[in-house]
Protein backbone atom coordinates (compact mmCIF):
# COMPACT_ATOMS: atom_id res chain seq x y z
CA UNK A 1 0.00 0.00 0.00
CA UNK A 2 1.06 3.61 -0.55
CA UNK A 3 2.45 5.36 2.49
CA UNK A 4 0.26 8.42 2.76
CA UNK A 5 0.20 11.46 5.01
CA UNK A 6 -2.92 12.06 7.01
CA UNK A 7 -5.92 12.37 4.68
CA UNK A 8 -7.17 15.81 3.84
CA UNK A 9 -10.30 17.19 5.40
CA UNK A 10 -13.57 16.59 3.56
CA UNK A 11 -14.62 19.31 1.16
CA UNK A 12 -17.41 21.10 2.94
CA UNK A 13 -16.98 24.82 2.60
CA UNK A 14 -17.88 26.14 6.03
CA UNK A 15 -17.44 29.73 4.94
CA UNK A 16 -18.78 31.41 1.82
CA UNK A 17 -15.84 31.23 -0.64
CA UNK A 18 -16.30 34.84 -1.75
CA UNK A 19 -16.05 35.98 1.88
CA UNK A 20 -12.87 33.96 2.34
CA UNK A 21 -11.43 35.39 -0.88
CA UNK A 22 -12.06 38.91 0.34
CA UNK A 23 -10.30 38.16 3.64
CA UNK A 24 -7.27 36.27 2.31
CA UNK A 25 -3.91 37.90 1.79
CA UNK A 26 -2.48 35.81 -1.06
CA UNK A 27 1.14 36.58 -0.20
CA UNK A 28 0.49 35.62 3.41
CA UNK A 29 -1.00 32.36 2.16
CA UNK A 30 2.20 31.76 0.17
CA UNK A 31 4.23 32.44 3.32
CA UNK A 32 2.20 29.90 5.26
CA UNK A 33 2.41 27.23 2.55
CA UNK A 34 6.17 27.71 2.30
CA UNK A 35 6.33 27.24 6.07
CA UNK A 36 4.55 23.89 5.80
CA UNK A 37 0.86 24.81 5.98
CA UNK A 38 -1.48 22.35 4.24
CA UNK A 39 -4.04 24.20 2.15
CA UNK A 40 -7.54 23.93 3.60
CA UNK A 41 -10.79 23.37 1.74
CA UNK A 42 -11.95 26.92 2.39
CA UNK A 43 -8.67 28.33 1.14
CA UNK A 44 -8.73 26.17 -1.99
CA UNK A 45 -12.28 27.20 -2.83
CA UNK A 46 -11.39 30.82 -2.12
CA UNK A 47 -8.70 30.65 -4.80
CA UNK A 48 -11.18 29.27 -7.33
CA UNK A 49 -13.73 31.93 -6.35
CA UNK A 50 -11.26 34.81 -6.23
CA UNK A 51 -12.40 37.90 -8.17
CA UNK A 52 -10.86 38.30 -11.60
CA UNK A 53 -9.35 41.61 -10.51
CA UNK A 54 -7.22 39.64 -8.00
CA UNK A 55 -5.92 37.13 -10.50
CA UNK A 56 -2.49 38.72 -10.86
CA UNK A 57 -2.16 38.79 -7.07
CA UNK A 58 -3.11 35.09 -6.87
CA UNK A 59 -0.62 34.19 -9.61
CA UNK A 60 2.14 36.25 -8.00
CA UNK A 61 1.68 34.37 -4.73
CA UNK A 62 1.55 30.98 -6.48
CA UNK A 63 4.68 31.91 -8.42
CA UNK A 64 6.57 32.51 -5.17
CA UNK A 65 5.83 28.91 -4.18
CA UNK A 66 6.75 27.58 -7.63
CA UNK A 67 9.99 29.61 -7.70
CA UNK A 68 10.97 28.39 -4.24
CA UNK A 69 10.97 24.77 -5.38
CA UNK A 70 11.65 24.98 -9.11
CA UNK A 71 13.10 28.40 -9.82
CA UNK A 72 12.32 29.57 -13.37
CA UNK A 73 12.94 26.16 -14.88
CA UNK A 74 10.43 24.54 -17.24
CA UNK A 75 10.42 20.82 -17.95
CA UNK A 76 9.15 19.60 -21.32
CA UNK A 77 7.37 16.32 -21.98
CA UNK A 78 6.81 14.62 -25.32
CA UNK A 79 3.85 12.30 -25.75
CA UNK A 80 3.57 9.38 -28.18
CA UNK A 81 0.12 7.94 -28.87
CA UNK A 82 1.47 4.41 -29.24
CA UNK A 83 -1.94 2.75 -29.70
CA UNK A 84 -4.94 4.79 -30.77
CA UNK A 85 -8.66 4.10 -30.35
CA UNK A 86 -9.89 0.52 -29.89
CA UNK A 87 -10.54 1.05 -26.18
CA UNK A 88 -13.32 -0.96 -24.48
CA UNK A 89 -13.89 1.60 -21.70
CA UNK A 90 -16.70 4.19 -21.74
CA UNK A 91 -14.94 7.31 -20.42
CA UNK A 92 -17.17 10.14 -21.60
CA UNK A 93 -14.37 12.64 -22.19
CA UNK A 94 -12.23 10.38 -24.37
CA UNK A 95 -12.24 10.34 -28.17
CA UNK A 96 -10.73 6.83 -28.08
CA UNK A 97 -13.43 5.18 -25.95
CA UNK A 98 -16.03 2.70 -27.14
CA UNK A 99 -18.76 5.34 -26.79
CA UNK A 100 -16.96 7.85 -29.03
CA UNK A 101 -17.81 8.48 -32.67
CA UNK A 102 -14.97 10.93 -33.08
CA UNK A 103 -13.01 10.72 -36.31
CA UNK A 104 -9.59 9.75 -35.03
CA UNK A 105 -6.83 7.39 -36.18
CA UNK A 106 -7.26 3.84 -34.91
CA UNK A 107 -4.30 1.49 -34.83
CA UNK A 108 -2.67 -1.18 -32.70
CA UNK A 109 0.62 -0.76 -30.86
CA UNK A 110 3.28 0.91 -32.97
CA UNK A 111 6.32 -1.17 -33.81
CA UNK A 112 9.64 -0.78 -32.06
CA UNK A 113 11.20 1.41 -34.74
CA UNK A 114 8.36 3.93 -34.59
CA UNK A 115 8.57 4.07 -30.80
CA UNK A 116 12.33 4.53 -31.05
CA UNK A 117 11.86 7.31 -33.60
CA UNK A 118 9.44 9.01 -31.23
CA UNK A 119 12.18 9.03 -28.61
CA UNK A 120 14.48 10.71 -31.12
CA UNK A 121 11.91 13.46 -31.66
CA UNK A 122 11.47 13.85 -27.90
CA UNK A 123 15.20 14.36 -27.44
CA UNK A 124 15.39 16.82 -30.35
CA UNK A 125 12.56 18.86 -28.81
CA UNK A 126 14.46 19.15 -25.51
CA UNK A 127 11.95 16.99 -23.62
CA UNK A 128 12.98 15.54 -20.28
CA UNK A 129 10.48 12.70 -20.42
CA UNK A 130 9.14 10.53 -23.21
CA UNK A 131 5.56 9.43 -22.52
CA UNK A 132 4.40 6.18 -24.15
CA UNK A 133 0.61 5.97 -24.08
CA UNK A 134 -1.79 3.26 -25.23
CA UNK A 135 -5.58 3.25 -25.30
CA UNK A 136 -6.78 0.20 -23.40
CA UNK A 137 -8.38 -0.96 -20.18
CA UNK A 138 -4.97 -2.40 -19.47
CA UNK A 139 -2.05 -3.79 -21.47
CA UNK A 140 -2.11 -7.25 -22.99
CA UNK A 141 0.76 -9.67 -22.45
CA UNK A 142 2.17 -8.89 -25.89
CA UNK A 143 1.91 -5.13 -25.29
CA UNK A 144 3.75 -5.39 -21.99
CA UNK A 145 6.44 -7.46 -23.69
CA UNK A 146 6.79 -4.92 -26.51
CA UNK A 147 7.09 -2.00 -24.09
CA UNK A 148 9.55 -3.73 -21.79
CA UNK A 149 11.75 -4.66 -24.76
CA UNK A 150 11.88 -1.17 -26.30
CA UNK A 151 12.43 0.86 -23.11
CA UNK A 152 16.05 -0.31 -22.56
CA UNK A 153 16.84 0.53 -26.21
CA UNK A 154 15.39 4.02 -25.81
CA UNK A 155 17.29 4.68 -22.61
CA UNK A 156 20.58 3.43 -24.06
CA UNK A 157 20.32 5.78 -27.06
CA UNK A 158 18.74 8.90 -25.57
CA UNK A 159 19.00 10.80 -22.30
CA UNK A 160 15.30 10.49 -21.53
CA UNK A 161 13.13 9.46 -18.65
CA UNK A 162 10.30 7.11 -19.56
CA UNK A 163 6.71 7.52 -18.42
CA UNK A 164 4.34 4.71 -19.39
CA UNK A 165 0.57 5.19 -19.55
CA UNK A 166 -0.90 1.77 -20.22
CA UNK A 167 -4.22 1.73 -18.37
CA UNK A 168 -4.98 -0.37 -15.31
CA UNK A 169 -2.00 -2.39 -14.09
CA UNK A 170 -1.57 -5.46 -11.93
CA UNK A 171 1.25 -5.57 -9.37
CA UNK A 172 3.08 -8.05 -11.62
CA UNK A 173 2.85 -5.74 -14.64
CA UNK A 174 4.10 -2.82 -12.57
CA UNK A 175 7.10 -4.89 -11.48
CA UNK A 176 7.85 -5.71 -15.14
CA UNK A 177 7.82 -2.03 -16.05
CA UNK A 178 10.12 -1.18 -13.18
CA UNK A 179 12.54 -3.95 -14.13
CA UNK A 180 12.91 -2.71 -17.72
CA UNK A 181 13.72 0.85 -16.69
CA UNK A 182 10.41 2.74 -16.72
CA UNK A 183 10.84 5.69 -14.37
CA UNK A 184 7.23 6.74 -13.89
CA UNK A 185 3.73 5.56 -14.68
CA UNK A 186 0.89 7.89 -15.56
CA UNK A 187 -2.60 6.97 -14.45
CA UNK A 188 -4.89 9.92 -13.86
CA UNK A 189 -7.52 10.08 -11.16
CA UNK A 190 -9.31 12.44 -13.60
CA UNK A 191 -11.74 13.86 -11.06
CA UNK A 192 -13.01 13.36 -7.52
CA UNK A 193 -14.21 10.00 -6.27
CA UNK A 194 -17.75 11.31 -5.84
CA UNK A 195 -17.98 12.60 -9.44
CA UNK A 196 -16.20 9.68 -11.07
CA UNK A 197 -19.35 7.68 -11.80
CA UNK A 198 -20.61 10.56 -13.94
CA UNK A 199 -17.81 10.14 -16.47
CA UNK A 200 -17.14 6.39 -16.52
CA UNK A 201 -18.96 3.16 -15.61
CA UNK A 202 -16.64 0.42 -16.91
CA UNK A 203 -14.07 0.85 -14.17
CA UNK A 204 -14.07 2.63 -10.83
CA UNK A 205 -12.12 5.37 -9.13
CA UNK A 206 -10.78 2.72 -6.76
CA UNK A 207 -9.48 0.72 -9.74
CA UNK A 208 -7.35 3.74 -10.61
CA UNK A 209 -6.11 4.14 -7.04
CA UNK A 210 -5.19 0.44 -6.98
CA UNK A 211 -3.05 0.91 -10.09
CA UNK A 212 -1.25 3.82 -8.43
CA UNK A 213 -0.66 1.64 -5.37
CA UNK A 214 0.83 -1.10 -7.56
CA UNK A 215 3.11 1.42 -9.24
CA UNK A 216 4.31 2.82 -5.92
CA UNK A 217 4.87 -0.65 -4.47
CA UNK A 218 6.99 -1.50 -7.53
CA UNK A 219 9.25 1.47 -6.75
CA UNK A 220 8.28 3.84 -9.57
CA UNK A 221 7.18 7.44 -9.37
CA UNK A 222 3.54 8.42 -9.79
CA UNK A 223 2.23 10.70 -12.49
CA UNK A 224 -1.46 11.41 -11.92
CA UNK A 225 -3.71 14.36 -12.51
CA UNK A 226 -7.07 15.04 -14.00
CA UNK A 227 -9.39 16.86 -16.33
CA UNK A 228 -11.17 20.10 -15.47
CA UNK A 229 -14.34 21.16 -17.26
CA UNK A 230 -16.37 17.94 -17.42
CA UNK A 231 -19.34 19.34 -15.49
CA UNK A 232 -17.84 18.77 -12.05
CA UNK A 233 -18.36 21.15 -9.15
CA UNK A 234 -15.52 23.25 -7.82
CA UNK A 235 -15.47 21.04 -4.73
CA UNK A 236 -14.67 18.10 -7.03
CA UNK A 237 -11.62 19.96 -8.35
CA UNK A 238 -10.48 20.59 -4.79
CA UNK A 239 -11.09 16.97 -3.76
CA UNK A 240 -8.96 15.81 -6.68
CA UNK A 241 -6.13 18.19 -5.75
CA UNK A 242 -6.19 16.93 -2.17
CA UNK A 243 -6.40 13.25 -3.19
CA UNK A 244 -3.26 13.69 -5.31
CA UNK A 245 -1.58 15.39 -2.34
CA UNK A 246 -2.54 12.52 -0.03
CA UNK A 247 -1.20 9.97 -2.52
CA UNK A 248 2.13 11.78 -2.69
CA UNK A 249 2.04 12.01 -6.49
CA UNK A 250 5.31 13.35 -7.90
CA UNK A 251 3.96 14.76 -11.18
CA UNK A 252 0.51 16.27 -11.71
CA UNK A 253 -0.77 16.94 -15.25
CA UNK A 254 -3.81 19.21 -15.40
CA UNK A 255 -5.93 18.85 -18.53
CA UNK A 256 -8.67 21.26 -19.51
CA UNK A 257 -11.39 19.39 -21.34
CA UNK A 258 -11.18 19.61 -25.11
CA UNK A 259 -14.80 18.69 -25.93
CA UNK A 260 -14.17 16.60 -29.04
CA UNK A 261 -17.10 16.16 -31.41
CA UNK A 262 -18.40 12.60 -31.25
CA UNK A 263 -17.80 12.15 -27.52
CA UNK A 264 -20.51 12.30 -24.84
CA UNK A 265 -18.96 15.48 -23.45
CA UNK A 266 -18.77 17.25 -26.82
CA UNK A 267 -21.18 19.94 -25.62
CA UNK A 268 -19.38 20.76 -22.37
CA UNK A 269 -18.51 24.47 -22.28
CA UNK A 270 -17.83 25.75 -18.79
CA UNK A 271 -14.25 27.06 -18.79
CA UNK A 272 -12.66 30.45 -19.27
CA UNK A 273 -8.94 31.36 -19.14
CA UNK A 274 -9.18 33.12 -15.78
CA UNK A 275 -10.73 30.13 -14.06
CA UNK A 276 -8.13 27.81 -15.60
CA UNK A 277 -5.36 29.99 -14.16
CA UNK A 278 -7.02 29.90 -10.74
CA UNK A 279 -7.17 26.09 -10.96
CA UNK A 280 -3.43 25.94 -11.66
CA UNK A 281 -2.73 28.30 -8.76
CA UNK A 282 -4.87 26.23 -6.40
CA UNK A 283 -3.02 23.04 -7.40
CA UNK A 284 0.30 24.75 -6.76
CA UNK A 285 -0.77 25.83 -3.27
CA UNK A 286 -2.17 22.36 -2.55
CA UNK A 287 0.91 20.52 -3.89
CA UNK A 288 3.69 23.09 -3.43
CA UNK A 289 6.76 20.97 -4.19
CA UNK A 290 5.26 18.73 -6.88
CA UNK A 291 5.80 18.99 -10.61
CA UNK A 292 2.70 20.67 -12.04
CA UNK A 293 2.13 20.29 -15.77
CA UNK A 294 -0.28 22.17 -18.03
CA UNK A 295 -1.49 19.37 -20.28
CA UNK A 296 -4.24 18.91 -22.87
CA UNK A 297 -6.51 21.84 -23.67
CA UNK A 298 -4.07 24.60 -22.69
CA UNK A 299 -4.02 26.12 -26.17
CA UNK A 300 -7.81 26.02 -26.41
CA UNK A 301 -8.71 27.28 -22.95
CA UNK A 302 -5.80 29.51 -21.90
CA UNK A 303 -5.39 31.05 -25.33
CA UNK A 304 -3.43 34.27 -25.19
CA UNK A 305 -2.95 33.79 -21.42
CA UNK A 306 -0.94 30.56 -21.80
CA UNK A 307 2.27 32.15 -20.61
CA UNK A 308 0.66 33.12 -17.29
CA UNK A 309 0.04 29.43 -16.62
CA UNK A 310 3.76 28.89 -16.15
CA UNK A 311 3.80 31.12 -13.08
CA UNK A 312 2.12 28.36 -11.02
CA UNK A 313 3.03 25.40 -13.28
CA UNK A 314 6.55 24.29 -14.13
CA UNK A 315 6.00 21.84 -16.97
CA UNK A 316 4.24 21.51 -20.34
CA UNK A 317 3.91 19.04 -23.18
CA UNK A 318 5.76 20.07 -26.32
CA UNK A 319 3.97 19.02 -29.49
CA UNK A 320 0.66 17.24 -29.92
CA UNK A 321 -1.51 15.37 -27.45
CA UNK A 322 -3.23 12.03 -27.96
CA UNK A 323 -5.78 12.89 -30.65
CA UNK A 324 -5.68 16.70 -30.56
CA UNK A 325 -3.08 19.15 -31.81
CA UNK A 326 -0.82 21.27 -29.67
CA UNK A 327 0.83 24.48 -30.77
CA UNK A 328 4.10 24.28 -32.73
CA UNK A 329 7.14 23.60 -30.54
CA UNK A 330 8.71 26.85 -31.69
CA UNK A 331 5.83 28.73 -30.07
CA UNK A 332 6.48 26.96 -26.77
CA UNK A 333 10.19 27.75 -26.89
CA UNK A 334 9.41 31.41 -27.64
CA UNK A 335 6.87 31.61 -24.82
CA UNK A 336 9.36 30.18 -22.31
CA UNK A 337 12.15 32.45 -23.49
CA UNK A 338 9.98 35.57 -23.39
CA UNK A 339 9.01 34.78 -19.79
CA UNK A 340 12.69 34.78 -18.90
CA UNK A 341 12.42 31.10 -17.98
CA UNK A 342 14.69 28.27 -19.09
CA UNK A 343 14.13 24.74 -20.32
CA UNK A 344 15.75 22.08 -18.17
CA UNK A 345 16.13 18.39 -18.82
CA UNK A 346 17.32 17.62 -15.29
CA UNK A 347 14.70 16.93 -12.65
CA UNK A 348 15.36 18.49 -9.27
CA UNK A 349 12.33 17.64 -7.14
CA UNK A 350 11.87 19.73 -4.05
CA UNK A 351 14.93 21.86 -4.80
CA UNK A 352 14.71 25.01 -2.74
CA UNK A 353 16.36 27.42 -5.17
CA UNK A 354 15.11 30.52 -3.41
CA UNK A 355 16.11 29.87 0.16
CA UNK A 356 15.52 33.50 1.03
CA UNK A 357 11.82 32.91 0.51
CA UNK A 358 11.65 30.68 3.58
CA UNK A 359 12.99 33.50 5.74
CA UNK A 360 9.77 35.43 5.18
CA UNK A 361 7.54 32.43 5.87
Amino acid sequence: MIDRPEPSEPCSASLAPDRVSAALDWQLLADRVLAGHRLSTDEALAILHSPDEQILDVLAAAYRVRRHYFGNRVQLYFLMNAKSGLCPEDCGYCSQSKVSDAEIPRYNLLNAEKLLDGARVAAERQAKTYCIVISARGPSKSEIEAITSIVPRIKSQYDLKICACLGLLTPEQAQQLKACGVDRVNHNLNTSESFYGSICSTHSYQDRVSTLEAVRDAGMELCSGGIVGMGEAETDVVRMAFALRDLGVESIPINFLNPVEGTPLAGARQLNPRYCLKVLAMFRFANPDRELRIAGGRELHLGSLQALGLYPANSVFVGDYLTTKGQPPAADYKMIEELGFEITRHEEPGCQVAAAESQTA
